[in-house]
């Protein structure tokens, strides 16, 4: 009996025997439930959902409110435009507050970054993360409680997170936004 070329055999055929001298060998069985299961291991993912998410744990109100006024400040000191900070308490879980500022150029924004994340560590906050500060329209800075960005004026009007995060989104929600 001629046999096909291996390129023609079925991919079942292939995989549900081998062949060792002639003779058929049985498809070895799945030893765990999730290789029995069909699909990708990316569908099964989808599939078991979302990993549970741990809570971010509160801060101390001080500190919250010494590395605002820090960061406020240090914003006021290099000249940074239009300053508002949004209180996000029980509206996000990834920070208590966001503060929006503007520079007028590329240089001006990552030095009031690098600033920022200086004057931060100082009083004892090590971890800053800084996205854009290597001359973008958009820089951020996430301490973890206080989200920051720094736009030049085109990019904040462009993406507007003040309309998305304001007190215009929430009725009732009055003292949300602070402008400086």
């Amino acid at each position: 009996m001629p046999t096909k070329p291996p390129a023609e055999t079925s991919a079942r055929s292939r995989t549900a025997t081998t062949s060792t001298k002639g003779r058929a060998a049985p498809a070895r069985a799945a030893t765990t439930a999730g290789a029995a299961a069909p699909g990708s291991v990316r569908k099964k993912a989808a599939a078991a959902g979302p990993k549970a998410t741990t809570k971010r744990e509160a801060v101390a109100p001080d500190m919250l409110e010494q590395s605002l006024a820090l960061i406020t400040a240090s914003l006021e000191d290099d000249k940074a435009e239009d300053i508002v900070v949004i209180d996000l308490a029980g509206r996000a879980s990834f920070a208590d507050r966001m503060v929006i500022a503007t520079g007028l150029a590329d240089r001006q924004i990552s030095a009031m970054a690098q600033h920022i994340e200086r004057k931060l560590r100082d009083i004892g906050i090590k971890r800053v993360m800084v996205e854009g500060a290597n001359g973008s329209d958009w820089v951020l800075l996430d301490t973890g409680d206080i989200v920051v960005h720094l736009f030049k004026p085109e990019a904040r009007t462009l993406y507007g997170l003040e309309k998305m995060w304001g007190k215009e989104l929430d009725e009732g929600a009055e003292g949300n936004v602070t402008r400086l």
